[in-house]
């Protein structure tokens, strides 16, 4: 897959794009010799990029994550790292945004940065078996909300549609009409469709640009 310098992911609470970010990250490392993600996910109840702490220092990906991440404290607090991925060009990031507008909210100080160097992507990850994002104009109602709190409109769209563990081929499939009614409404291209990696032979001939994904482990 290609990439821009740096790949933005938000999405709703649930919609997957932790992992997406996670998975992102990985197949950068094979392009890429300095990959950086970072986490403003700062009040996840579901996974974190820190569940994947030892599996990303394994591969030699450097983790930026906020000291509130994963606590009670509601803090729209950004990581001094995170500079680092403005001012150092030679780096390539994934930005783990957040689930609504405190992560954009604190991404917000560096989102001029990002723009004037425009060598990024900022991609909105849907998924509609999600109990809010069921259909494309309650999908569109969320990503206008994280556009206004980060200052920073959406270039893409990744359909990252699963139930989890339960997910089925025919699960997938199913979205894809609903994937393709957000990109109508928004004018953005569909920049991948994902699936879990069991599932990738079924759908590599069924749907473009499918991007294989390792299930995230949840750290207890």
């Amino acid at each position: 897959m290609i990439y821009k310098r740096i790949t933005l992911l938000c999405g709703h609470y649930g919609s997957g794009k932790t992992n997406v970010a996670v998975n992102m990250a990985y197949d950068l490392k094979q392009q890429y010799s300095d990959v950086v993600i970072a986490d403003l996910d700062i009040v996840n109840p579901y996974f974190r990029t820190k569940d994947s702490k030892d599996d990303l220092e394994k591969r030699g990906i450097t983790l930026i994550s906020s000291e509130y991440a994963g606590t009670n404290v509601d803090i729209p607090a950004m990581p001094q790292q995170m500079y680092m991925i403005t001012d150092n060009k030679n780096l390539h990031a994934v930005i783990d945004v957040g689930g609504d507008d405190r992560g954009a909210l604190a991404l917000g100080r560096i989102v001029p940065s990002i723009i004037e160097e425009d060598d990024y992507e900022m991609l909105f990850v849907i998924n509609c078996y999600r109990p809010l994002t069921r259909n494309a104009e309650s999908t569109l109602e969320v990503m206008r909300e994280i556009e206004a709190a980060c200052k920073c409109k959406f270039t893409a769209i990744v359909n990252n549609s699963n139930l989890g563990n339960e997910t089925k081929i025919e699960d997938v499939l199913n979205s894809v009409s609903y994937a393709n009614e957000v990109s109508r409404l928004t004018g953005l291209p569909i920049k991948c469709a994902c699936v879990y990696s069991e599932l990738y032979d079924d759908a590599k001939d069924k749907i473009e640009n499918v991007l294989s994904l390792d299930l995230q482990s949840k750290i207890n």
